[in-house]
């Protein structure tokens, strides 16, 4: 359980304060209401920031809430974004659907927008196809690199079909080579190579490793390159990966491969092979 959820905890609220139609400002007043008297924290900020339906719950709305709280312990800045659900009496974290056995969190998610489909993250395809598929993916994760490869060749067969855009999504704390390992790719890919992400997937390299030197001769080796330490700390190479994983912060991306089909979350990652 993350550190903001242990602080906040998680809460069933009875509350004749909001309504039926209850705004995003009632619902941010309310919750910052609740937390007041959290004697953990020395301040919080707390904004929704989108609000969308809950599929099969109409009655049922999903409110995303950003926290950013200061700990009275150590000064230490706690940035968190989170779901909230109301049907307009009742708030809470957590609630699942007796009948599909699903947390409701499965049952939203935000969608993505015209200004996330870069033209930097166009790998495949023409960026007017019919389908626009986006893959987060950590190119150390386990399952991704048997799942993407055999995606990505799938779909770039069909480039009217399909518009593939791919986003590095590295996860450090368990994969802290795969950050460097993409910094790669990047800096490969602004050299103008191609195939640089499907050939990424074929790289064999420890996930804990640290040596940017044997993370660099694994790549270069794969990639028949010759990228360099200084090529990873170029300004380009930065941008792309924020970019890349601000796109996934805003969408509340937190695990990989999370697919993205016609700008909706693809939960069965399985939709690009029934596209007709």
């Amino acid at each position: 359980m993350s550190l903001m959820l242990k602080l906040l905890a998680t809460i069933l609220i009875l509350s004749s304060f909001l309504r039926a139609d209850a705004s995003s400002e009632e619902v941010e007043q309310f919750l910052k209401k609740m937390f007041a008297g959290n004697q953990n924290l020395k301040s919080l900020k707390l904004k929704v920031t989108n609000v969308t339906d809950v599929k099969g719950h109409d009655d049922w709305k999903a409110y995303y809430v950003e926290f950013d709280a200061i700990l009275k312990k150590d000064g230490r800045q706690v940035v968190q974004k989170m779901v909230w659900f109301s049907n307009g009496e009742v708030i809470a974290k957590e609630i699942f659907d007796i009948e599909q056995a699903k947390d409701m969190n499965e049952m939203v998610s935000l969608p993505m927008k015209p200004e996330h489909y870069k033209k930097e993250n166009l790998i495949y395809g023409n960026e007017n196809a019919k389908y626009k598929i986006a893959i987060f993916s950590d190119p150390l994760c386990p399952f991704c690199r048997t799942f993407v490869p055999e995606a990505l060749e799938y779909m770039k067969k069909e480039p009217n079909k399909f518009a593939i855009y791919y986003y590095h999504f590295p996860l450090e704390s368990i994969h802290p080579a795969a950050v460097e390992l993409v910094k790669a790719a990047i800096a490969l890919e602004l050299k103008g190579a191609k195939d640089v992400v499907l050939n990424l997937y074929k790289v064999n390299i420890d996930p804990r490793e640290k040596s940017n030197e044997k993370i660099l001769a694994e790549f270069n080796k794969v990639m028949n390159s010759n990228i360099q330490s200084f090529d990873l700390i170029s300004k380009e190479v930065s941008q792309h990966l924020q970019s890349d994983l601000k796109i996934a912060d805003s969408l509340m991306v937190n695990g990989t491969p999370t697919m993205f089909f016609n700008g909706v979350i693809d939960r069965t990652k399985m939709k690009y092979k029934e596209a007709k």
